[in-house]
């Protein structure tokens, strides 16, 4: 699999929120008790979200310039052997594409914006 130049982090709005005011972003979740933060590719991020986010709201997804991360980006093995992109440290807010809601549908399901490539 390619790396990808963009990957995703989906969290809670106010986690975010709370991350761009202090000017760091350590995770939340499964990131802090993992000790990394989680990131999907575009393939991979709408199955993350059905998976660990099903039916919850008041969520964003957040994209980010992978290359902007530097060395502590690891692409590790997760989900059945697939590699997916690890943060190890903090995500400055700077370093994000954009930030957007990712609203339900009347399904349940998350409705995703376009993402980049």
């Amino acid at each position: 699999m390619a790396r990808s130049e963009t990957i995703y982090k989906i969290c809670p709005a106010a986690a975010w929120a709370e991350a761009a005011a202090k000017g760091e972003f350590a995770g939340h979740g499964d990131d802090l008790r993992d000790g990394f933060i989680h990131f999907s590719t575009a393939e991979q991020v709408e199955e993350t979200a059905a998976r660990h986010f099903a039916g919850k709201s008041g969520l964003v997804v957040i994209a980010v310039a992978a290359g902007a991360l530097g060395a502590a980006l690891k692409w590790e093995p997760s989900r059945g052997g697939e590699l997916f992109p690890h943060l190890y440290g903090v995500l400055d807010p700077s370093c994000i594409s954009w930030c957007r809601p990712l609203p339900l549908d009347a399904a349940g399901r998350h409705i995703f914006p376009d993402l980049e490539p």
